[in-house]
């Protein structure tokens, strides 16, 4: 295996040979999200909350468990059988680092990233680290595991030099590894003023290059990583560099208008891509889409019209997978496995622990307390008022508040009243339903996110393997 470099637009190898990245974000693991295990809410409130209702070292436990089990060997062998050749893999901070002890290294940390990296390495995957969680939070979204809507990261400079030392130390840890790709130093940051972002990634490249000079670091946009507006010629001061976009299509969720192809439609995918990239195609520099993807309907809520919806949604793959193609883009879709929303595996519904949060699964469906992808059509008249008061109230001048227009109104209102609000009454009762579970029953719950506990989403996987076939042909 060789290192990858950037040369120009392209990834290459040591024989200077164009790589193209294809594969997923193993979220919902080592940095954990509501929507992929189920929970409301941030990590650290369930974390902290399992570990009142059923004591510290139970809770750790099942925690250790689930990161176990969540990737293992088998997942890696079915990955690569599908014609990918890389993941990317999010992590949070906390794992390496207490905000009560902080610049301390927790070698615990390392414990299971390493082990994902060597199960990869062993299966010809590549890996890319990519911190998703930065201390104060990094964007205003669930996340960045803060728990507010305030991205502190950007207002606290010892916030900053605290990632600055984490990335250092990774850097030490990993410099040899031949089969990282690269390192993605935060995701989707979310600066109002433009400006700060920039400054840490200069700083942040000057800590990593300093132990590792070789390997390729990847660079959101701002504003979750789809605005390059304001990067100006920093690119300059950055060697070995490439940025990365997420190119998420709204076409691809409930609520949207329903996609049919149509050409006016294609434009605007292509004209949404294109505009997330233009600060680099007119630079000539790397792009990778290190997040996209649509999510899925499910018959336990959706019934009769899932397999209509999910159709639709296939074919908005389909058309953003031809215009990477057509490009040679490096893509890593989001994601590899939850319990049943966007997957490329997902938690059969049979197993204990689907089975134990089935009633409070559908009553988080109903309140819409996830943000992503959320149907706030059962909770839409509660929320309503609250949205037409503001309109009312605030000239419209002022309504539109940064990350707008990335949120909007209703959105902003959404996250604040329903993601945050009410998602904080939800956090205990979830964390109840494991109180007198013996570390057995722990472990079985845990076991239900092993890959022979999973169904494959087959049209998805489908389609990428399609993909894959075909722009690795195109390559020869």
């Amino acid at each position: 295996m060789s290192l990858l470099t950037v040369s120009g637009t392209k990834l290459v190898d040591e024989e200077g040979k164009e790589v193209i990245l294809r594969g997923a974000g193993l979220g919902g693991w080592m940095n954990m999200e509501n929507f992929i295990s189920g929970y409301p809410g941030c990590e650290f409130q369930i974390r902290e909350a399992l570990a009142e209702a059923i004591g510290e070292e139970k809770s750790e436990f099942f925690f250790d468990k689930f990161l176990e089990y969540f990737f293992q060997d088998e997942d890696a062998a079915f990955f690569k059988s599908l014609g990918l050749n890389c993941i990317r893999v999010p992590f949070n901070y906390r794992h390496f680092e207490d905000d009560m002890n902080p610049r301390v290294l927790k070698e615990s940390g390392f414990k299971h990233l390493d082990r994902v990296i060597d199960l990869c390495a062993k299966h010809g995957i590549y890996t890319i680290l990519d911190l998703h969680t930065a201390p104060g939070g990094q964007n205003t979204d669930w996340h960045s595991d803060h728990g507010g809507h305030i991205a502190n990261f950007w207002n606290h400079k010892d916030h900053q030099d605290r990632v600055l030392w984490l990335w250092t130390e990774l850097a030490k840890h990993y410099k040899g590894n031949k089969w990282i790709a690269g390192y993605n130093p935060l995701n989707e940051p979310t600066d109002p003023k433009h400006t700060r972002v920039v400054k840490f990634y200069t700083d942040v490249h000057a800590a990593i290059r300093a132990v590792d000079p070789l390997h390729v670091i990847f660079f959101d946009g701002n504003t979750f990583a789809s605005d390059f507006s304001h990067f100006g010629d920093a690119h300059k001061g950055w060697d070995n560099t490439a940025y990365s976009i997420h190119d998420y299509s709204n076409f691809g969720f409930p609520g949207a208008q329903k996609y049919e192809g149509t050409e006016e439609q294609k434009r605007r995918l292509r004209r949404s891509y294109e505009k997330k990239r233009q600060w680099m195609d007119e630079r000539g520099l790397c792009v990778w889409n290190g997040e996209w993807g649509p999510v899925y309907a499910r018959k336990q809520y959706e019934g009769e019209l899932t397999d209509e919806i999910n159709k639709v949604r296939y074919n908005v793959l389909q058309d953003q997978l031809e215009i990477y193609r057509q490009d040679r883009l490096s893509w890593s879709i989001w994601l590899y496995k939850d319990i049943g929303f966007q997957g490329m595996v997902y938690i059969s519904p049979s197993t204990p622990y689907m089975t134990l949060f089935s009633t409070f699964l559908a009553k988080k469906h109903r309140l819409a307390v996830d943000a992503w992808g959320a149907d706030d059509s059962f909770v839409k008249h509660i929320y309503d008022p609250l949205l037409q008061h503001i309109q009312a109230e605030i000239p419209a001048q002022y309504q539109s508040l940064y990350p707008a227009p990335v949120w909007t109104l209703s959105g902003r209102v959404g996250r604040l009243a329903r993601n945050i609000l009410v998602a904080e009454f939800l956090v205990k009762e979830w964390a109840d339903h494991f109180k007198g579970k013996t570390e057995a029953e722990l472990d079985e719950l845990a076991k239900s996110f092993k890959f022979e506990s999973c169904l494959k989403r087959e049209a998805l996987n489908g389609i990428l393997t399609a993909n894959a076939t075909a722009s690795a042909q195109s390559q020869q």
